[in-house]
């Protein structure tokens, strides 16, 4: 009994038991949802995509169970890599140790910097504006364009 366990622990871990449990645990359940709702929709988008001409209860069957099918081996791929696999989930563990040491931004510097974000933007957008107003004139008093005049086309007369 002792031999098989002293095996294990040199191979690692059984398909069922977690690889180190209580680390970069947000980043791992974070990672599942994500990946969940993307299993969940593309079983759903498949499911739409199977549509049979005959009403038999066969083709029933094959709408909802390869749907089915396919989610459930991709949700144990994930379960795999996400809990299982020694890579990933080393990889996860150091990601969720390097996001702690990140210096975030305060509320309020975010707050200020949106505002110049959204502000810098708008400015950028009446200038483009104001620049394709100007190129409009220029071309149609040039006779490039030929149509109608930029107020007509901007307030519609």
């Amino acid at each position: 009994m002792a031999e098989s366990s002293a095996a294990q622990s040199r191979t690692g871990n059984s398909f069922l038991e977690v690889y180190k449990r209580s680390q970069g645990f947000y980043t791992r359940v974070g990672t599942a949802i994500g990946a969940g709702i993307l299993i969940l929709s593309g079983g759903d988008f498949l499911h739409s995509q199977l549509a049979f001409d005959s009403n038999a209860v066969w083709t029933q069957w094959l709408q909802i169970g390869i749907p089915l099918v396919v989610v459930l081996i991709f949700a144990v791929l994930v379960w795999w890599l996400v809990g299982v696999y020694r890579r990933t989930c080393d990889f996860m563990i150091a990601t969720e140790g390097e996001m702690k040491k990140v210096s975030w931004s305060s509320r309020s510097e975010l707050i200020g910097s949106t505002k110049v974000v959204i502000l810098f933007t708008a400015a950028m957008a009446i200038i483009l504006f104001c620049v394709d107003v100007i190129f409009m004139t220029f071309f149609n008093s040039i006779d490039v364009l030929r149509g109608a005049s930029p107020m007509e086309v901007l307030f519609g007369s």
